[in-house]
């Protein structure tokens, strides 16, 4: 499924944020900060930036742009690739389905 720039983008941010960030122990989600009037990238050798944007050239950005759906899971893979899943990501009991082994 083909998804556009500016999806990639914002996938991109939380990315980079969620790997720039202290390694910690993590047992609760979390959510993403992804700020207005940013753009988010994902280029083509699997690094991320952040963009100033403005709104002069809002139109052409939006074409062919795709909304994210609902229950959406982005995640990098072994490989350093970047992955998304639709479908459930959550356990009955609100757990995250694909967590640490315990």
């Amino acid at each position: 499924m083909a998804f556009s720039k500016m999806t990639f983008a914002v996938v991109s941010a939380a990315l980079a944020a969620a790997f720039s960030a202290p390694a910690v122990a993590q047992t609760a989600a979390t959510p993403w900060e992804l700020k207005p009037d940013t753009g988010y990238a994902y280029d083509k050798d699997g690094k991320t930036y952040s963009y100033k944007m403005g709104t002069s050239n809002a139109g052409e950005l939006l074409k062919g742009a795709k909304k994210v759906p609902k229950g959406t899971l982005f995640f990098i893979g072994h490989n350093g690739q970047l992955y998304m899943r639709s479908g459930p990501y959550l356990e009955g009991d609100g757990k995250f389905k694909f967590g640490p082994d315990q």
